[in-house]
């Protein structure tokens, strides 16, 4: 049976390589993001929606779930963020961040997770960060919403078990539009000294890690946070860095 799997952010980076890899596995996927992807995926469907908003989002959810009756995957991969230094932060910088980063993920979790609980399974897979497990300065609001992926996970993953299966995965230093926009070639190259591995990961290497996260070969994960990271926080390499 064709699995159904839901990818929020799915436009570009992360998101839109999962899209390619759950696609390339013969799921049907359905990318939520608020902007249209400019590659679209054949056997994809693309719909409008700001995870920030609840109403919506259990909308859209409803829809996919009533045109496709069911739900097997939904990845809540959407966030933003600002490179600044703490001290500037302005309160509409913040309320944004967390509501794309943690209320994003909540909603579409407690959306899809109804529908999973009713059918008897699925798997709900979030975006967090190795800045949830370590320091890291100019991103004091971005930190924070990623270290709360990380408990909401471990906390759904308990009250929804054994039915739904809750993990998420943190990457450390990917090669993504946002990275690019955030990061000169100079900087990349000083960030890549510091990482075990010697370079920054492929948004496919992140999507390979969601695709086996849904499979039935890590059925006994759950609760998790997954690093993805190329050895940078084995022995607190960015935190020494800094």
């Amino acid at each position: 049976m064709q699995r159904v799997v839901i990818v929020t952010g799915g436009s570009s980076g992360i998101g839109a390589a999962t899209v390619e890899r759950f696609v390339e596995s013969g799921a049907r996927v359905v990318v939520f993001d608020k902007n249209e992807p400019e590659q679209p995926v054949d056997g994809s469907t693309y719909v409008a929606v700001d995870v920030g908003d609840p109403a919506a989002v259990r909308d859209a959810v409803d829809a996919v779930a009533r045109d496709s009756g069911r739900i097997d995957v939904a990845i809540a991969n959407a966030g933003i963020s600002f490179r600044h230094a703490s001290v500037d932060v302005t309160p509409e910088e913040w309320n944004a961040v967390l509501r794309v980063n943690l209320d994003g993920v909540f909603w579409v979790w407690q959306a899809v997770g109804r529908h999973m609980l009713d059918a008897g399974g699925g798997v709900l897979l979030a975006t967090a960060s190795t800045n949830a497990l370590v320091g890291h300065p100019l991103y004091a609001d971005y930190n924070a919403t990623k270290a709360g992926v990380v408990a909401l996970t471990r906390t759904l993953a308990l009250e929804w078990a054994p039915t739904v299966r809750v993990n998420c995965v943190g990457p450390g230093y990917v090669l993504t539009p946002m990275q690019e926009r955030e990061y000169t070639p100079e900087m990349l190259d000083e960030v890549n000294r510091y990482i075990p591995a010697g370079r920054h990961a492929a948004p496919r290497e992140v999507a390979d890690l969601f695709h086996f996260l849904a499979s039935d070969e890590a059925r006994y994960i759950t609760g998790q946070c997954i690093a993805i990271d190329g050895g940078e926080t084995a022995g607190g390499v960015a935190s020494r860095r800094l």
